[in-house]
């Protein structure tokens, strides 16, 4: 199913659009491990995704496109869930980092600058920073 067949306004579809987004970084091993799974389920929950729409993603989250926020404070906050998601299972594989600098520049950050941001985004959530210090350190990091 489409996200054009949930009936969804703006914001709701740019949620399960980003959302999607964490399901392909957590299935880029091809399996979603148990900690995976429990942040999914904690993600949906934060972000209100039933749970039908919820099956939808997972089964196929390629069908959805990546959604670039407006608000430059929450592209940072888009790319503090996508990089930990990549650290739920206690490591980052080269395809996740990989995957996250696709999705970094579709989220809006620009191709010359983004693998500075997705390292640094990497290695913040590698020392547990709260979503705070990681804006803080995506701003100076990003400053071009």
């Amino acid at each position: 199913m489409l996200i054009s067949n949930f009936n969804l306004n703006g914001e709701k579809k740019r949620i399960v659009m980003h959302f999607a987004s964490i399901v392909r970084l957590a299935l880029i091993d091809h399996a979603i491990s148990d900690i995976e799974e429990k942040m999914l389920k904690k993600l949906a929950i934060r972000f209100h995704i039933l749970e039908e729409h919820y099956k939808e993603i997972l089964k196929e989250p390629e069908l959805y496109a990546i959604a670039t926020p407006q608000s430059y404070d929450i592209r940072i906050e888009r790319l503090y869930d996508l990089a930990t998601m990549i650290f739920a299972d206690n490591e980052v594989t080269g395809e996740e980092a990989k995957l996250l600098r696709r999705i970094g520049v579709g989220i809006g950050f620009s191709v010359d600058n983004v693998d500075k941001v997705t390292d640094e985004a990497i290695h913040l959530v590698l020392n547990n920073n709260s979503l705070e210090d990681f804006s803080k350190a995506i701003k100076e990091v990003n400053k071009i």
